[in-house]
This record gives C-alpha cells, structure tokens and sequence, in this order.
C-alpha cells in the first residue's frame, strides 16, 4: 500500500498553540536578530509613511486641476498645481529611493548575521547529527532559509510603514469627497475575509513544502558535484539528472501552489474593486451630470479609490508572505534549539597531559551509533611517545576509536583517559588541541596552499612554515604552482593530485604541532612514489608523538611499536608485527593473503 505524503492533506485550522508558536517566533526573530537595527527601521518607516501620504496628497490635488484649471481654466492655478503634484511625485522618489536601500542594508545585515549563527551553532554540533543531515540540507537552510526572511524588511515592514498610511490618507480623501461614495465602492470588502484565511493556510502549507523539496534539491546537487567523476564513469548523468528532476518536480508544485495562492490575495481585491467602480459609476454619474457634484470631486474620488486598491491588494498578500516568513523562522529556530551532546565539562576541568605522558586508554569502551555497538568492551592501551597501529576488516571499529579520542562522540560504556586523565572532564579545545590528523581525504579548503597549510596558526614565521614543507616534500611540487606557496589549490583541494594533498596535511600537522598523531589510511589511496615520499614525511613527523594508526596496507605498519587486532569492535591480537607472524593468528593470515595478492 502506498503511503500517502503528509503535506498532501488538507490544511487544519490553526489552533491556540499554533498562534502561541507563531508569536513565539516572532518575538524570538525581533529579539534576537532584528531589534539592534531598531533606529534605522524607525527611520524607515518614517520615510514610507511620508511615500504612503503622497499618494493621498496626489489624489486630493486632481480636485483643482480638474475644476480649477481644466474645467473654469484659471490660468494662475496652473503653475501651483503643477509645482505640487510633481513636488508630491519627487518627494515619493526621494523617499522611496532611501527606505528601500535602508531596509535592503538592514536585510542583508539580518540574514548574514542568522547565516554566521547557524553555521557556528551547526559546528557545535555532534557527529551523530550530521549522518541524519546532509551537506546540501543544511546549505539551504543557512542560506535559503535565512534569505526567505528578507521578505520581512522587503514586504511587510513597508506593508506597514507605507501601504497603510497611504490606505488612511486615500480613505481620507475619499471620506472627505463623499462618504457614501466611499461605503458603496467599498461594499465587498467584507467578502474577502472567508476566502483570505483558506488561502492564507494553503500558502502556509505550501511554504513549508518548498522549502522542504528545496533542501532536498539542494541534497541532490550536492550529491551530484561530490560524485560527479564516478557519475561521469559509468555513464549515470541521465539516472541522475532524473533523480534530481524528480525532487525539482515537487518543488516547482509546491512554488507554484504558493504563489497561486498569494496571487488569488490580490485578485480577489481586484474583484472588489471592480465591484465597487461599478457601483460608484452608477450611482455617481447621475449626480454629475445633474451637476449635483464636479468632476474634480469624482477625479479626485475615482484616484482616491484607484490607488487605494493597490496597498489594500499588497496588505492583503501580507498574510501569505508572513506564513511563508513563519515557515522559514520555525525551521531556522528548530535548528538553532538542536543541542550537541558533547559539551564543556563543568569545572574542576582535569589537567591536560604534560609532554611526553600522552598515553592512551580505552578501558571497557562500548559504542553504537545506532542499536548495534560497533566496539564492545574495548579495551587498549597507546604508550606515549610511541607509534601503535590499528588493523582489522572493514568495520572493526578503528575510524571509531579516532571519533572518540577526539570526543566528536563519547562511549555508552566505560572510558578513555589521556596521562591518566577522563578526556571527558578535559577542557574541550585543549583537549582537541592535543591531536593532529592526518587521513586518507585531507580537508583542503578553497584558500591558498599557505593559508591550507596555517589553518589561522598564529605567530609561525616563514621560516617555521619553510621547515614544515621541506619536511612534508611540500616543496619538490611548489614550482609547478603559479604562485608557489600563495596558489589557491580548489575547491577540495581540487588543484593539487592526491600524494600533493597528504603532504600539504601532513606540513599542516608539522606546524600545528600536537603531540599525538592519528593517521587514517593516509598513503592507501597513493601511488608507489607519492606513498614513498608521504610514508617518509610521516615518519619524520611522527618523531617523538604519541601515534596511532589505522590502515589496511600491513606494509605501511610492519615498524610499529604496537600492532592492535580489531574485529567486530573487541581486540583479538596485539604485538610487534614479529610477534604476531610468529602466533599465526589471524594477523599472519592476513600478512599472507595481502603478500599473496602482490600488496606487499
């Protein structure tokens, strides 16, 4: 049986904890985010409440330009009506100019600062998290969330400012010209609220549903430009251009019901107005041409009423725009409210181990990230100042033991201390501080080969960073580069091939200088030179650290201190790479098998 999509009901009414919720997030987004801007927004609405009052000062003045100057043609008046109707036109100009660039100023300054929020609160976060949140939904929601917020100082705000003073100086003239004129063009206003409150829930509903299928769009693209090699090898770019059309599809649904919806707002005020035209003309043209009224007091109503539609058809859509505004803010604040689990221990902090007593131990570890542990009751031991490597099959749990050394998780069960210290009572940063990684994927960002190699260290000359790439053979490569150190190496690090990308990571470890090294199948995807030159780089730098090892190639790990054999999360076998041939477990077995296939 197909399941049906939640979003596909039809929209309930809103209850009392909705309202609560919503006024919540509001008060939430002008606390937090929008309140320090305050005196530029007084200042705004000051400026389109003069604009909104110039459309009723227009209005007022076709009243002597009809029956002053064109109807009785006192020539003296020309000039007066003249100089103040284009007065009104500029002083709309002037004022529009700058409550728009002021509001556009305010917008920006709003969503980069929710934008830089995010971002640090999602880096907070743990690991657990971002295997359920994937790069390209969390991307649309830091910028295409956030953006959706502009609506706030592009539409509402004005709404406010500007489309209302001009709704009460329009009513005003109108009042003034006739006030039963007035009552009968308006008659259908009435009539617009029923179908307002269905459409404003459709649009709600809708909003929601976009920015849903964007994020998942998003995940898409993301997915498809990570994987764009291994899409263009097999030949899948029409397999996956149809995954990606298939979640455009539901967007472009979802967009369009949106702005169908905010759409028939406006048309449904356009139906009112055009009520409200024909009566006035029915009811008004015999009183004209009885000569009972002029025609400035029905140029001056018919503009009054004209222009009184188009703020009232825009605050009308007001309502839409705030539920997609609404749908935005619940999903940006639902982010900000996730809380990592890995947190700063409360004080007293443990001391952090003095240099040389880094040893390391696991001590009845479990682990699962899920139901099923991936380390059982582990239990280890890395001395300090020595190289122990980590070997097993694919899921033994040693890219887990690294997860939490480094506390990105902590375990179920038992517990890991450095120097004899619970790194869960360590100060977080400093207990960070202790690591340098090296893996198999290098993160480079798109920044130079120097700023990949700092990664914002302070106070490393030119000839500290000089001795890192001598050491890491960064330097045999830097001649082909257009600018040397300063070469921007790509997105990914995308420039550079993959031997030049571990030796950039490992230059970067050389300068951070941590006294522990955790290196992670960092030659296994290398060529015989590149592996040749990253392995010597790594044994210089691994001089004097604390240094555990994971890797499948046995070759790269036969001169360890210690050899570790995981399997199924548990240790099966430990000593020297001798030591474990000469037992003929299941090591030897493996030595053997990977010597058979040619790897060693």
């Amino acid at each position: 049986m197909t399941s049906k999509d939640p979003t596909s009901r039809a929209p309930k009414p809103r209850d009392h904890r909705d309202r609560v919720h919503d006024r919540m997030l509001a008060r939430w987004f002008w606390l937090g985010h929008v309140r320090p801007w305050t005196g530029l927004i007084v200042l705004s609405l000051v400026l389109m409440a003069i604009d909104g009052a110039m459309t009723g000062a227009v209005s007022a003045l076709l009243k002597p330009m009809f029956d002053d100057v064109l109807v009785e043609t006192r020539s003296g008046m020309v000039i007066w009506v003249a100089l103040a109707i284009g007065g009104a036109f500029v002083m709309r100009a002037g004022t529009s100019l700058a409550y728009k660039t002021l509001m556009a100023y305010v917008a920006e300054k709003v969503a980069t600062g929710l934008q830089s929020d995010l971002t640090r609160h999602l880096m907070r976060l743990d690991q657990a998290f971002f295997r359920t949140h994937p790069p390209g939904h969390l991307i649309d929601r830091v910028r295409g969330d956030t953006q959706e917020l502009n609506a706030v100082f592009e539409k509402l705000i004005p709404g406010v400012g500007r489309d209302m003073v001009s709704v009460v100086a329009l009513l005003c003239v109108a009042l003034y010209t006739d006030w039963v004129w007035t009552a009968v063009a308006l008659v259908g206003i009435p009539f617009l609220v029923a179908p307002a409150s269905m459409l404003q829930r459709l649009v709600r509903r809708m909003g929601v549903q976009a920015r849903e299928t964007s994020a998942s769009a998003s995940t898409r693209l993301d997915e498809i430009f990570h994987g764009v090699v291994t899409i263009q090898r097999t030949g899948l770019e029409d397999h996956e251009i149809g995954r990606l059309q298939r979640v455009l599809k539901r967007f472009l649904k979802a967009r369009v019901r949106t702005a169908g919806g905010q759409a028939a707002m406006g048309s449904l005020s356009d139906v009112v107005a055009a009520l409200g035209f024909a009566l006035v003309l029915i009811f008004a043209g015999g009183q004209i041409a009885t000569g009972e009224r002029s025609v400035g007091d029905f140029m001056a109503f018919f503009a009054a009423i004209a222009f009184l539609f188009e703020p009232l058809r825009r605050l009308g859509s007001l309502s839409g725009v705030w539920q997609n505004v609404l749908a935005s803010l619940d999903r940006v604040h639902r982010l900000l409210q996730e809380q990592p689990s890995i947190t700063q221990p409360d004080a007293p902090l443990a001391t952090l181990p003095a240099p040389g007593d880094e040893e390391i131990r696991l001590e009845g570890v479990t682990f699962a990230y899920d139901s099923d542990p991936v380390l059982r009751q582990l239990s280890l031991v890395a001395e300090a100042g020595k190289t122990t490597a980590l070997v097993g099959a694919s899921g033994a749990g040693k890219s887990t033991v690294f997860t939490l050394l480094t506390r990105l998780a902590d375990p179920q069960q038992g517990r890991i201390t450095i120097g004899g210290q619970d790194i869960r009572r360590m100060d977080l940063a400093g207990l960070r501080a202790l690591f340098s990684v090296v893996a198999q994927d290098s993160a480079l960002f798109d920044e130079t080969l120097r700023d990949n190699v700092l990664m914002g260290a302070t106070g490393i000359d030119e000839a500290q960073l000089q001795a890192a790439l001598d050491a890491a053979h960064v330097t045999e490569f830097l001649d082909q580069l257009s600018n040397g150190v300063d070469t921007r190496v790509g997105p990914r690090g995308s420039a550079l091939s993959g031997g030049q990308r571990q030796r950039v990571a490992i230059a970067r470890a050389l300068v951070r200088g941590a006294p522990i090294l955790l290196l992670d199948e960092a030659t296994s995807a290398l060529d015989a030179r590149s592996e040749k030159l990253v392995q010597e780089a790594l044994d210089k730098l691994s001089v004097g650290r604390t240094t555990l090892v994971i890797a499948h190639r046995l070759s790269t790990v036969r001169r360890a201190d210690k050899i570790i054999v995981l399997d199924r999360g548990t240790v099966i076998e430990e000593g020297t790479h001798d030591q474990l041939l000469a037992a003929g477990g299941s090591y030897a077995r493996l030595y053997a098998m990977q010597f058979h296939d040619g790897m060693e």
